[in-house]
């Protein structure tokens, strides 16, 4: 079975590394925007190739289509399908894991998505107002008291600032703070023309952040195990928001922290968002949809954001507990027979993965990039750990160089978290900058320390929610809404 495979990065390398394992033996292709070295090999060893292009060039991927004439395309990230390569390649008569341009809007903006939660009132909405212009977002952001200021684009998981703004002596500077932010991210936006909001000010929930993911072919739904991000780039969840410095898995189904009724309720979510999609685009989804989610005191799982692919790290969780074959699935969602299929996993494993970034990431781009490194991938191996390739280019001189994000994941698993753990940070000692540029990593990711603290967190938000549960005031809040006061149904103030 020969497979096309769309994208450059760690996400992609974990997705060929499960679909090689298939009984279809699987020819690989991929059609990447640099030669991944990682990439680069899981293709040549099927009897493949690697093609670099332009990935979000729907002419450029229809061409490699061409040439090698696939039984399926997998498309890995969200920006080809933004620019509408899924939509060519359908159209060409492909078969395509991947969703629609129409159907990718959930991840691209943020501002339909918030929409479309309170347009078909689903389970774990906030409030929320969004901003096509800075004198506006300026003035309310001056008042506005308790938020989290986002991109109104899906940008590549960075730009979130959340602003907690209790503490009434220091409300002054603050306002100065959101508002300096807010000019920074109208700058920075300005460069996407395909939208027309630029900032989206939402309500500030506390609580442990999972995600959520399911293979979808529009009808039937396949959750995948939940997984536990950790965006922020430093230990202790402090530094900028990142596409993720790492992330946890297991065991079975569930996180430590989350419990059954919570996983079903989660899905439950992320499935009633995918039928009003549906229904709104009047396209079917077919590919990959995760709901971005927090545990929090106001509903229980709630949505923060939704992904139209796979998560990058989360889905690198998966290479080693997956335990039937991944390309069927795939390629029943994407002809529409996944009623059929099943995921099954080694529910009796756990899975860390660490991220190793150059220093720059992610504020500076470019002070990340062209940095030679290599990795001892025998000796992570040894260990029983995958090493996953992501923005690292192999150039003529034979080496490795960063192309300014996370250069490596490294997926490591056990029969428990410390025993992962243990693997995990000893396995990131293999990686090595060869012109002294420091790379860092989250030491703390599956640690007990921080996975005692997720406990406490979740168990406080479950107070908090059972509470509410039972007075039936779930999602009920009171907002102060600048120039009106307060309000119980501050929707009003936020939406209009």
């Amino acid at each position: 079975m020969k497979v096309l495979l769309v994208g450059s990065g760690g996400r992609e390398h974990a997705l060929a590394k499960l679909i090689r394992r298939s009984l279809l033996e699987p020819r690989l292709f991929i059609a990447m925007d640099y030669r991944n070295p990682g990439l680069e090999r899981e293709a040549v060893e099927t009897g493949g190739r690697g093609f670099v292009v332009h990935t979000t060039s729907p002419a450029e991927v229809a061409k490699v289509a061409e040439e090698i004439s696939p039984d399926l395309i997998v498309i890995g990230p969200e920006e080809p399908q933004f620019h509408g390569v899924t939509d060519e390649l359908r159209e060409r008569g492909y078969i395509v894991f991947g969703a629609s341009s129409k159907c990718a809007e959930v991840e691209k903006s943020k501002v339909f998505a918030r929409s479309l939660m309170w347009k078909y009132k689903i389970y774990g909405r906030l409030y929320f107002k969004a901003f096509t212009g800075i004198e506006e977002a300026r003035r309310f952001i001056e008042f506005a008291g308790d938020v989290v200021i986002k991109p109104a684009r899906q940008a590549g998981g960075k730009g979130v600032k959340v602003l907690k703004d209790t503490q009434a002596y220091l409300s002054r500077d603050r306002a100065e703070v959101k508002k300096t932010y807010v000019e920074k991210l109208f700058s920075e936006m300005e460069r996407y023309r395909d939208i027309d909001y630029k900032i989206l000010v939402e309500q500030r929930v506390e609580g442990v952040e999972y995600t959520s993911m399911i293979i979808t072919d529009g009808n039937a739904v396949i959750p995948l195990p939940l997984v536990q991000d950790h965006p922020h780039a430093y230990e202790f969840d402090i530094g900028p928001e990142t596409g993720g410095m790492g992330s946890i898995q297991g065991p079975g189904w569930v996180l430590p922290f989350i419990t059954r009724e919570e996983f079903a309720k989660t899905v439950e979510v992320v499935s009633e968002v995918l039928k009003a999609l549906q229904n709104e685009v009047r396209e079917a989804y077919v590919g990959a949809f995760a709901g971005q989610m927090m545990l929090t005191g106001i509903w229980g799982p709630t949505v923060i954001e939704f992904y139209s692919r796979f998560g990058d790290p989360e889905i690198s969780n998966l290479v080693p507990i997956v335990t039937n074959d991944f390309l069927e699935l795939l390629d029943k969602a994407a002809r529409r027979k996944l009623a059929s299929a099943k995921l099954d996993i080694d529910e009796n494993r756990v899975t860390i993965v660490k991220a190793l970034a150059p220093a720059g990431y992610p504020d500076d781009k470019k002070l990340a990039s062209g940095h030679p490194v290599c990795i001892d991938e025998s000796r992570v191996r040894e260990l029983g750990c995958e090493v996953l390739y992501a923005s690292v280019e192999l150039q003529g001189d034979g080496l490795m160089y960063s192309k300014g994000s996370r250069i490596f994941e490294i997926v490591c698993s056990g029969n428990s978290y410390e025993e992962a753990y243990e693997k995990a940070e000893k396995a990131v000692t293999y990686v090595k900058s060869l012109d002294g540029w420091p790379l860092f990593y989250r030491g703390d990711i599956g640690s007990k320390e921080l996975l005692m603290d997720r406990f406490r967190t979740a168990e406080r938000a479950r107070t908090i929610y059972w509470s509410r549960m039972r007075r039936g005031l779930l999602g009920k809040v009171l907002v102060w809404i600048p120039g009106e006061g307060i309000s119980d149904n501050p929707l009003i103030g936020f939406l209009r």
